[in-house]
């Protein structure tokens, strides 16, 4: 079974990947991926540097990311442009892992792609897990983890789909607001009812 796991910034899917990784499951993580696709002199970063100027990137040859997000965060039509160039190299690099793990005889592969939804990926996966917070505990926990205003908060947050939304499309939905071992208890019965193993 090919589960996506996703969740919004800040709702502890990172915390939640982890829990399956030790559990064993083989994991595919797509920021890990977007990281990837970006490397020092990759096509896609090259790409990315004649589309937004060579200024987003460091001396080191890496990607600005402080520079480059803060140019896409509040525009919605820049986010669009650089999607366009990032999206389909991390899908097709996504979709190798995923075969590979296959082909090594995994009978459960999590795909971890925190924008699952926004970028239409369902059919990437058989069955869906949202990680899920209320929005205050989001909030708090993003301005605490990034340091960031109560505007630039609500900007990023207001960048993906409200999490009803994500929650309606879930086969199950992960309440993160308490402690770490409720949330992994609540993995754990879904794990069960699913019948899944790594």
């Amino acid at each position: 079974m090919i589960i996506g796991l996703t969740g919004s910034i800040a709702s502890g899917k990172s915390t939640v990947s982890a829990m399956l990784r030790k559990k064993g499951f083989p994991i595919v993580d797509a920021d890990e991926i977007a990281r990837l696709v970006v490397k020092p002199g990759s096509p896609v970063l090259l790409e990315i540097s004649r589309q937004f100027g060579v200024d987003i990137i460091k001396e080191d040859g890496s990607l600005n990311r402080e520079k480059l997000g803060g140019r896409i965060f509040g525009d919605a039509e820049e986010r669009e442009k650089l999607n366009g160039i990032i999206h389909p190299a991390i899908r097709q690099e996504m979709l190798r892992q995923k075969e590979e793990w296959l082909l090594r005889g995994a009978s459960t592969v999590i795909m971890d792609i925190p924008l699952l939804f926004e970028s239409k990926l369902q059919s990437f996966v058989d069955k869906i897990i949202v990680v899920s917070v209320t929005p205050e505990v989001q909030k708090t926990r993003l301005i605490a983890r990034n340091v960031l205003s109560q505007e630039e908060a609500e900007a990023r947050i207001g960048s993906q789909l409200p999490m009803e939304v994500k929650e309606q499309c879930a086969d199950a939905v992960l309440s993160n607001n308490g402690t770490e071992e409720e949330t992994e208890k609540q993995l754990e019965n879904v794990l069960m009812e699913w019948q899944v193993n790594p």
